[in-house]
């Protein structure tokens, strides 16, 4: 004979999966959906990673370690802040942005609150932390150096999928929008009560 084994979470919304465990039994999980604890996405995703040219890191640490001058950092940090600025044919590094200590929306805030130099000594300790490898990646599945045409390709595909779910959104508050005006005009449209028939 088969035997079933059910087991439940205490669950707000439902999600069953099932798991087939020898040849006679099967147990059948129901697991939940629920409120979960938040979780930041840097727990979620583990590394942030950015990837910035190689030339333009060795050309900042270079800078950093001879004075610090800013009017010698900001052309490597532009290149930073503007990959389309990297040939394509340049090597990219992975940096893991945890490193810098705190988040930013952007690295132009980033520059903004810690200056050009700050900025530049961040990447550099963001550097460092992917180097370090805190969270023991196995080396095989750690991200590899690309070229800049490689990078520049992904950001592209990353704005691409971000307009076209703009758009989805656009489309389907569009949508709703009508159905409600359609709502309106067959109330607007019910025939009024019938006049008696003069006799």
């Amino acid at each position: 004979s088969r035997s079933v084994v059910l087991w439940a979470s205490p669950v707000d919304s439902l999600a069953a999966a099932s798991h087939r465990c020898g040849k006679d039994s099967f147990v059948l999980i129901f697991t939940a959906m629920a409120e979960e604890p938040e979780v930041s996405e840097e727990e979620a995703v583990g590394q942030d990673l950015y990837y910035v040219s190689e030339k333009a890191l060795e050309g900042i640490k270079g800078k950093l370690k001879n004075g610090k001058k800013e009017e010698d950092i900001k052309p490597f940090m532009d290149k930073v802040m503007d990959p389309e600025q990297v040939p394509d044919e340049e090597m990219m590094l992975p940096v893991d942005m945890r490193g810098v200590g705190k988040e930013f929306a952007s690295i132009e805030d980033m520059v903004s609150e810690l200056g050009m130099v700050g900025a530049a000594e961040a990447f550099v300790k963001a550097r460092e932390y992917f180097e370090a490898n805190k969270d023991k990646e196995p080396e095989e599945e750690r991200p590899k150096p690309m070229t800049a045409a490689e990078w520049k390709n992904a950001l592209a595909e990353d704005d691409e999928e971000e307009l076209l779910e703009g758009e989805e959104e656009e489309m389907f508050g569009d949508e709703d929008e009508e159905e409600e005006g359609e709502e309106e005009d067959d109330e607007a449209e019910e025939p009024p009560t019938k006049k008696a028939k003069a006799g």
